[in-house]
Formats: C-alpha cells, sequence, structure tokens
C-alpha cells in the first residue's frame, strides 16, 4: 500500500508565495485585456470592477482601423527581427573572441561592456540624437527618421549583456573538443558554425529573447529619432493616436497594448524550452 505523501508546512507556504508573486504578476496583464473588452461605459466607471457581463471588440476595431497600424505592425517586427539576428550574431563572435583568444586589452574591453550596462539610456538619448543627425549626412540608412537610427542603437545597447551572457557557455565548452575537431580534418570556421554554435545556442535565445522584448516595446528611440517620416514609426507610437485633448480613449490604448503583447508572447512560447536551459546555463556560471 502507497503511502500517501505529506509535503512539509515551509513547502506549502513556499508554492503560496509563488502563486501569490504570479497572481501580482499577472493582473496588470488580465487588467489590461479586460479593459480592452469592456465597452466604453465601462472602461471609465466610477465603480470598476475586475469583470464585464458584456464583452466588446469595438475597441479593437478602432485599434485596427487605424489607416498606418498595419505598417507600424511590420517597422516594428523589422526593426525587432533585425536587432535580435544582428546582436546575437556579433555577440556569438565577440564572447568567441574576448574567451578563446588572448590580446592586449581584453581585459579592459571587457570591464569597458560592463560599464555599458550601467549607463542609463535616457543619459545617452540626446547624444545619439545628434550621433545619428550627423551620421544621416554620411549614410542616409541611418539617419534620422529612418528604421536604421533604431536598429542601431538597440543593437549597441544589446550587445554589452549579450556579450557577457555568452561569455560563459563558450567556455563551458571545453578546448580539447575544439583540438579534437581538428584532428578529424575540421576547420576553425567549420567547429564555430557546425559545432560551438549549437553548444551554445541556449544562451542565444536567452539573449534574443531580451533584445527583442527591448526592441519591440521602445518608444523613447522611437519617439526622438523618428520625427516627421511617419511611415517608419513603430507600433509604440500607434498608441499616441488614443491620447486626445477632448479624452483619452483608454479602450483603445489597452486593445493595442493587448495587440503589441501577442507577438512578444508568441515570440516566448517559440524559445520557452532553450530560454529556461539558457538562463539554467548562464546561472550555473
Amino acid at each position: 500500500m502507497r503511502v500517501p505523501r505529506i509535503r512539509k508546512p515551509w513547502r506549502l507556504v513556499a508554492e503560496a508565495t509563488a502563486l501569490l508573486v504570479a497572481a501580482v504578476v499577472a493582473f496588470p496583464l488580465y487588467w489590461m485585456v479586460l479593459s480592452a473588452l469592456k465597452p466604453a461605459g465601462e472602461v471609465q466607471s466610477t465603480e470598476p470592477r475586475p469583470w464585464t457581463l458584456h464583452p466588446s471588440l469595438d475597441a479593437f476595431r478602432r485599434v485596427l482601423d487605424q489607416e498606418d497600424f498595419g505598417r507600424y505592425f511590420l517597422n516594428s517586427l523589422l526593426v525587432a527581427g533585425t536587432v535580435v539576428i544582428a546582436s546575437a550574431l556579433i555577440a556569438f563572435l565577440a564572447a568567441t573572441a574576448v574567451t578563446r583568444f588572448k590580446f592586449r586589452f581584453r581585459t579592459t574591453l571587457l570591464v569597458m561592456f560592463l560599464v555599458a550596462q550601467m549607463v542609463p539610456v535616457e543619459a545617452l538619448t540626446i547624444p545619439m540624437f545628434f550621433l545619428m543627425r550627423d551620421m544621416g549626412e554620411s549614410v542616409p540608412a541611418i539617419g534620422l527618421n529612418t528604421l536604421g537610427s533604431l536598429i542601431l542603437p538597440h543593437i549597441a545597447f544589446s550587445l554589452p549583456f549579450a556579450i557577457w551572457m555568452l561569455r560563459g557557455f563558450v567556455r563551458a565548452v571545453p578546448e580539447s573538443l575544439e583540438e579534437q575537431a581538428a584532428l578529424d580534418g575540421a576547420s576553425r570556421t567549420r567547429f564555430l558554425w557546425q559545432i560551438l554554435f549549437p553548444l551554445v545556442l541556449p544562451g542565444l535565445v536567452a539573449t534574443s529573447v531580451f533584445s527583442f522584448i527591448s526592441a519591440w516595446n521602445d518608444f523613447l528611440f522611437a519617439r526622438t529619432f523618428i520625427i516627421s517620416d511617419t511611415e517608419n514609426s513603430t507600433l509604440p507610437m500607434a498608441l499616441l493616436v488614443f491620447f486626445k485633448d477632448e479624452g483619452n480613449d483608454w479602450g483603445g490604448i489597452m486593445a493595442a497594448s493587448t495587440l503589441m503583447t501577442i507577438p512578444v508572447l508568441i515570440f516566448f512560447v517559440l524559445v520557452q524550452r532553450r530560454l529556461v536551459s539558457g538562463l539554467g546555463g548562464a546561472v550555473k556560471e
């Protein structure tokens, strides 16, 4: 006869605390979706309720009826996708270089990566504005009012974190594996892409999630660098349509925010397994 397992009191307290924290974290997301589904009269009611008996899709219709909403969505997807791919490849090569090769000022370079993470983005926005303006005179593709002015800064800000995180994964691969591959006739390039790259892929996925979320939800750079060319605006800029002098359309704001959240959730679900192993490897390191 199997004896039922009795859970220890401290374990029950830990599980209850975890559920409470999860509920607190998930409540804003629930309230956002609820507000998007509420009729206009219930969104700004004097008696707010955490439910609705008359769900409506009118707010989503108003968002999708916006003329440039589809263009904003594609622009955000292009910016976020480019940032994820470019930052992942550059960070992988850079992490391999600073881990496998010994050269002068390597420690100084790593310290600079660490210092770069400590500088607030807001403190660099104005200098970057003038930098993008000046660079646009020689390279129009990355000047103001272009998607390049959004892609380049996000790549720059995501690289320090990605390089520091990937160093642990590259270091965990023994150098004897590279020596064995060389004995079997594999070149360094082949070892890099066919052996080392798959081994550090969980770390790349973990860093890509943070890069994607940062680029996808960016409002500061989009508001600063896209001045007059609205065709190159991104999805967070679509929220400004619903802020009006006569009164904010909170239903539209919440509906647009819900639609913005869906791609992030889809991306997270697709890379969930590798993300968990990647974060686990980073913590272990």
